[in-house]
């Protein structure tokens, strides 16, 4: 790993460690091996959420790179959300593409996906079936209770 790159994931690993977020339980990171190449991170599902009480294991790979390209992230532990590959784990978040910007950090990362569980983007699905599905039980949960719509989703897809 280059110089510039260990230098900063190794600070922005002592950040999470001692950070407020993970003294509450909120979020977690640790070393695979000896090398900061490869972490494991932990989120615990958002308050008010489907998630709620749960802890998401994450596979974070930090490139050569780092900071001026995002780490590769994706979710160990299965998940059933429109942003997330129920199948491969792999997550749709802009900042985890085309969005990313070396100020950001490894900690904005972790609470960048707690934040996703507790606001999905379903019109930027990673999952088409999540989304789809997601689709029916919002609007068949509605005040109205839409089947006529729930039933037109599910046909169109």
């Amino acid at each position: 790993m280059a110089n510039i790159a260990a230098q900063r994931i190794k600070r922005e690993f002592k950040e999470v460690v001692k950070s407020e977020e993970t003294s509450k339980n909120q979020i977690k990171v640790e070393l695979v091996g000896d090398n900061f190449t490869e972490l494991r991170g932990e989120i615990a599902g958002p308050p008010d959420t489907p998630y709620e009480g749960g802890r998401y294991h994450l596979e974070i790979k930090i490139p050569e790179t780092y900071p001026f390209n995002p780490p590769k992230v994706r979710f160990i532990t299965k998940i059933w959300h429109p942003n997330i590959s129920s199948v491969t784990g792999a997550i749709c978040l802009d900042i985890l593409k085309d969005q990313w910007a070396a100020a950001m950090t490894l900690r904005t990362v972790l609470l960048s996906l707690q934040a996703l569980l507790a606001a999905a983007e379903p019109d930027d699905p990673q999952d088409a079936v999540v989304a789809n599905q997601n689709a029916v039980i919002a609007a068949l949960s509605s005040k109205s209770w839409d089947v006529e719509t729930a039933t037109e989703l599910l046909l169109s897809n």
